[in-house]
């Protein structure tokens, strides 16, 4: 997880429900054509079904374990080749190659798991507010997703840096540090955490993008690879919508499984707004209907 959490608009965008019911394969249709239909009274939860699939699915837990295995059985390989640099061209703000190695990592949803947030808003019916993630964050009751810790103990065993970028809100930094530490994550430092509201000389911040803290981290470390479920984790995305969104990641596509590591996150993300055009202004319905519309059907 991940930008992903600040007092921002976009954050905002970030924390809200997934999108409408996914589509279903074809033999699962079919089962459930003889399933009655719900309640008329009975409300839609957009956040429910994903919600439970993070909590519950086996499927989720395999997929962070492949992604961190896979990660840690190329990783010191990586750091043999002095050529080998995760950042994009525009984050390396000097060349890399004899600096130290470093592994840069999302904190939500990708080392710590918040599906309890998300399960409460789904309890409660609620949405996202600033108060109730703060309060969540200072719990430091967040677990380590499945192989986190091995993969980033791993790293930091074999002198690889372990650097966490997050977008949680400044007063959330001591929090979340002891979250990290309770759950096995190592923090070596103040430079392993860079949160939202990190000075970086010379670089004007764009939003919660993280560009300029990977800036900071390049005139220190060659950076092996990186780790979220957001592309902003990976690289400045200045249009968020679905042409810009692929746009920011065509160069890269290469890296993906090499030195770019995606998780999945159903519950929330910039993937989103950018289905309706940003505009949180837009009452609920709207919103939603925007989102029923952008699914295919074909």
């Amino acid at each position: 997880m991940s930008l992903r959490l600040s007092t921002s608009l976009l954050a905002l965008a970030l924390l809200a429900g997934c999108a409408g019911t996914p589509s279903r394969p074809a033999e699962v249709t079919a089962a459930a054509a003889t399933v009655p239909p719900p309640s008329p009274g009975a409300a839609a939860d957009d956040n429910l079904n994903a919600v439970a699939w993070s909590q519950t699915a086996i499927e989720h837990d395999l997929i962070y374990l492949q992604t961190y295995r896979d990660a840690q059985a190329r990783l010191l390989a990586a750091a043999k080749d002095r050529n080998w640099n995760a950042l994009p061209t525009n984050d390396r703000a000097v060349p890399g190659n004899d600096l130290p190695p470093a592994v840069v990592l999302d904190i939500d949803e990708t080392v710590l798991d918040n599906s309890p947030y998300q399960a409460r808003l789904v309890r409660s019916g609620g949405q996202y507010n600033e108060a109730d993630w703060a309060a969540w964050c200072k719990e430091e009751a967040a677990r380590a997703l499945p192989g986190a810790v091995e993969f980033t103990q791993f790293a930091a065993q074999h002198g690889i840096a372990v650097i966490y970028i997050s977008n949680r809100a400044k007063d959330l930094d001591q929090a979340t540090l002891a979250n990290l530490r309770k759950v096995g994550l190592p923090v070596s430092g103040p430079e392993a955490f860079l949160g939202l509201g990190t000075f970086v000389e010379g670089c004007e911040q764009i939003g919660t993008e993280k560009g300029c803290r990977r800036q900071r981290i390049s005139r220190k470390y060659r950076v092996l690879m990186q780790f979220g479920d957001q592309i902003g984790d990976f690289v400045t995305v200045l249009a968020n919508n679905a042409t810009g969104r692929r746009k920011a990641i065509a160069p890269y596509m290469g890296w993906i499984g090499s030195r770019w590591f995606v998780l999945p996150n159903t519950t929330y993300g910039s993937w989103e707004p950018a289905l309706f055009n940003n505009d949180w202004s837009a009452p609920l319905e709207i919103r939603r209907q925007q989102k029923i519309d952008a699914l295919r059907y074909h």
